[in-house]
């Protein structure tokens, strides 16, 4: 029996131009589910950051681009003028591949968004910032250490700790663009270990480091080319058995 499950987003007809006129995304139509790790794959420079800033419209920072098309995040167009744009980011919320932490502490780190929101409640303040440390896997590593300079990190813990400061304001959506790049296949394990527990509460969409990384964690994936979806599957599906061509040529390295 198939279930019809609501999307929490919706992609519809999306085309994307950068101020030098490159298309960077052509007709893009996709939906990702409720609590649902999504994967974006592909090679370099085929559109999977670019239509991951266009989710939460960090695109709105790059001058001179055009975008058409919609998308629905719970049945609102994200670019409808009287979208409130901080608060979007904050319920679809970006971790990047290079870590950036704050200065200051690693307390500071997770607190400085809820501050920012107008948070000032301590109790509620030292709750979210354990509840987003122990989502992202980190908690055990760092709670008797708050204090110290979220600098003194390794890589893969400033990693987990932007993770954490993201989900410590509570997002519904977390876009994740390689969060691994970089990352020893330690501390990579931890990453994908926790996305496991994340996708029971949030709804999860990530570039991957590799192929292996995607098939690894997906639950449904696309592959993307030169700015154009080309497949969409089941994980069971895409990596076991594509139905294009140019899917199954990417899979198997012979591009890419």
């Amino acid at each position: 029996m198939v279930i019809n499950v609501k999307s929490i987003l919706s992609i519809e007809n999306l085309f994307f131009t950068y101020a030098d006129g490159t298309e960077a995304l052509r007709n893009v139509n996709l939906d990702i589910r409720p609590r649902e790790l999504f994967v974006l794959f592909g090679p370099a420079r085929s559109g999977k950051t670019t239509l991951l800033r266009l989710l939460n419209r960090l695109s709105d920072l790059i001058e001179g681009t055009e975008h058409r098309g919609t998308i629905l995040f719970n049945d609102r167009n994200v670019f409808d003028r009287d979208v409130n744009v901080t608060d979007l980011r904050r319920r679809i919320s970006m971790v990047f591949a290079i870590p950036t932490p704050l200065p200051g502490s690693i307390y500071d780190n997770l607190t400085y968004g809820l501050r920012m929101a107008g948070i000032r409640d301590q109790t509620t303040l030292d709750e979210r910032a354990e509840r987003g440390l122990r989502q992202a896997a980190l908690w055990d590593e760092v709670k008797d250490r708050l204090d110290r300079s979220a600098f003194a990190l390794s890589g893969g813990q400033k990693q987990r700790l932007c993770l954490a400061r993201s989900l410590a304001l509570e997002p519904e959506i977390i876009l994740l663009d390689n969060p691994t790049s970089g990352l020893d296949p330690i501390s990579t394990a931890r990453v994908e270990e926790s996305l496991y527990d994340l996708k029971q509460q949030y709804t999860v969409v990530l570039v991957p480091h590799s192929v292996q990384q995607a098939a690894r964690v997906a639950d449904r994936a696309a592959f993307i080319l030169n700015g154009e979806i080309i497949e969409i599957g089941r994980q069971s599906e895409i990596f076991v058995n594509p139905g294009d061509k140019r899917t199954e040529d990417y899979i198997s390295g012979r591009f890419g």
